[in-house]
């Protein structure tokens, strides 16, 4: 019987710690910063595009950048820009 009560404790830390994992998970998706279409100079030149950025986002991620830099706060050593 005791085996029982201890099931649906850890059942429900479970539950509550994805729901918690879940809302914020979703929060951060709806509250991330735009990224515009384009930058451009004071004298009205295209300096990069929303294209640009995304691409240099895929390179940056695919040297491991998202793994280093939030954690150990080195990132633009270890996969720099």
């Amino acid at each position: 019987m005791k085996n029982k009560g201890l099931w649906v404790a850890f059942i429900g830390v479970l539950v509550i710690s994805f729901g918690v994992i879940g809302y914020y998970g979703y929060e951060i998706y709806r509250e991330k910063p735009p990224i515009p279409e384009k930058i451009v100079s004071l004298d009205g030149t295209v300096i990069f595009t929303k294209e640009d950025i995304m691409l240099g986002q895929n390179v940056w991620q695919s040297i491991g950048g998202q793994q280093v830099g939030t954690i150990w706060g080195h990132g633009a050593y270890v996969a720099p820009d």
